[in-house]
């Protein structure tokens, strides 16, 4: 077993203000076969999990027009992650990044952006696919995925 909240060389920590700058509503939690962060796919790229959105009965109201969408975004919390790095050094890649310059759920706010597969929407339960995170982990927020916009062709990267 790894140890998630090792320190790395090269890898900066900072302190982190006393107090937050906003709130956020959690509006449900997403239900996966995943019980622990080693079993957790990299991404949903890796993952063709299947998994459940429970959503808060007094948000039902906002579900309305989304099984129009073949796939949605899903904001989420990831609430067993680290905060207080500033700078990491992916296993993968061995040299320092700037946390804003990678994916790892380690970050000052850990918010989590996935695109899954809408396969049903029953009451306030969606079934999605692609899932890449603990089971139980909050949700923030849902968006429609619009291929128009959401997606860039030429976009660089490293």
């Amino acid at each position: 077993m790894s140890n998630w909240n090792a320190v790395r060389p090269g890898e900066v920590e900072i302190s982190l203000p006393d107090s937050f700058d906003a709130g956020v509503y959690f509006i449900g939690r997403i239900r996966t076969p995943f019980k622990s962060r080693e079993e957790c796919p990299k991404s949903t790229a890796q993952s063709t999990a299947v998994g459940r959105v429970e959503i808060d009965p007094r948000f039902a109201a906002g579900l309305k027009g989304l099984e129009l969408y073949s796939h949605a975004f899903l904001l989420y919390w990831m609430d067993q992650a680290r905060r207080d790095l500033i700078a990491q050094v992916p296993a993968h890649l061995g040299v320092p990044r700037g946390t804003f310059a990678l994916r790892s759920p380690v970050r000052p706010n850990p918010i989590a952006l996935a695109v899954v597969e809408l396969l049903s929407i029953e009451g306030t339960t969606l079934t999605v696919r692609s899932v890449d995170c603990l089971d139980g982990t909050p949700l923030i927020d849902i968006k429609p995925y619009f291929s128009s916009t959401d997606s860039i062709a030429d976009a660089r990267r490293p």
